[in-house]
């Protein structure tokens, strides 16, 4: 497992995160804990509205605190008949931040993330609440989810303004076929420095197979039956890539990812020790440009104006000339 450094921070975190989403049974937790950490994995996903999670969390860490980097969400509502249990707001951030550091049996969270944009409290509000917590010790970095890319670049700029905690990192739904946040979001995330963790990676499932050919489930995440033609070719296209990399599905799954951006880090959200054992052992596959190309081609992306127009009017702008950019990492949606 390699690391690399949350945002622009100096925090180190594995190339995997480890989604607790699913924790229920503290066996099966404790076990997947330590294949993690055996592994080399170190960063730890869970949320207040994930049932039971930070309390089962809490619980397994006990003697390892210190060893991982933990991360929790806020903002999902608490109790429905309270509308102040849900947003992002001062009054939610610190009621819900208390009840998961008690449930998570610590002191403080190594990284908060904003589940969902809530776009009824003004960033402003949020950004300094969360650089409060940053200044109480109870948070020591922030990160955004589900937000739309305009109000990350605006949140950033503003708390750099004034002199605030910045968001260090975005999580985002990513996999071969839902590519979209490839025309703002990443883009974004690069200009500012951000790190990217992404989750649903198998689109509920779709890519995994389950749902396509002999013997396919009728029931999960998703109504099989409402599924496209064309999300069965992907399905079929990525089982294809698997077997003719002797790997898994969701292997194939996660080493696409990896291999879109060096910011980008895979949630792994296994349901049990043996699918994460599997999912962890992508971090060694290497997909050849032509698989890549495949796989990039099952979303049939297009970035959209203006995206779509700026490299002729980069050109345009060249003279003619090749001129390299000041930075070398590779744009997105290519």
């Amino acid at each position: 497992m390699h690391y690399r450094i949350l945002g622009t921070s100096g925090l180190r975190v594995s190339q995997l995160f480890l989604g607790a989403m699913t924790f229920r049974s503290p066996e099966e937790a404790r076990r997947m804990l330590d294949l993690y950490r055996e592994a080399g994995g170190n960063t730890i996903d869970t949320a207040s509205a994930y049932g039971d999670s930070e309390q089962v969390l809490g619980e397994l860490l006990r003697k390892h605190r210190d060893r991982f980097v933990l991360a929790t969400k806020f903002t999902l509502p608490r109790d429905p008949a309270d509308p102040n249990t849900g947003g992002s707001h001062r009054k939610n951030l610190t009621r819900t931040l208390e009840r998961s550091l008690r449930r998570l049996r610590t002191d403080h969270v190594d990284l908060l993330w904003v589940h969902s944009w809530d776009e009824y409290t003004p960033i402003g509000e949020t950004m300094r609440a969360l650089d409060d917590a940053v200044r109480a010790g109870k948070i020591l970095h922030a990160g955004a989810s589900n937000t739309p890319a305009w109000v990350v670049a605006q949140a950033n700029t503003l708390a750099r303004h004034h002199g605030w905690t910045p968001f260090s990192a975005l999580q985002v739904p990513y996999n071969p076929l839902r590519r979209d946040i490839e025309r703002e979001l990443l883009p974004m995330a690069r200009s500012h420095g951000l790190s990217v963790a992404t989750y649903n990676g198998l689109a509920a499932g779709v890519l995994s197979g389950r749902f396509t050919g002999p013997g396919a489930a009728t029931s999960g995440r998703v109504d099989p039956a409402s599924l496209t033609d064309h999300e069965h070719r992907a399905a079929r296209t990525l089982q294809e890539a698997a077997r003719e990399l002797d790997a898994t599905a969701a292997q194939v799954a996660i080493a696409w990812a990896l291999a879109r951006s060096p910011r980008i880090h895979p949630v792994i959200g296994a349901s049990s020790a043996r699918q994460l054992r599997d999912n962890l052992d992508a971090t060694a596959l290497a997909l050849p440009l032509r698989t890549m190309e495949r796989l990039n081609a099952l979303a049939d992306f297009a970035p959209g104006y203006p995206a779509d127009q700026h490299p002729q009017t980069q050109a345009w702008f060249d003279g003619g000339h090749r001129v390299h950019p000041p930075v070398l990492e590779r744009p997105f949606g290519n």
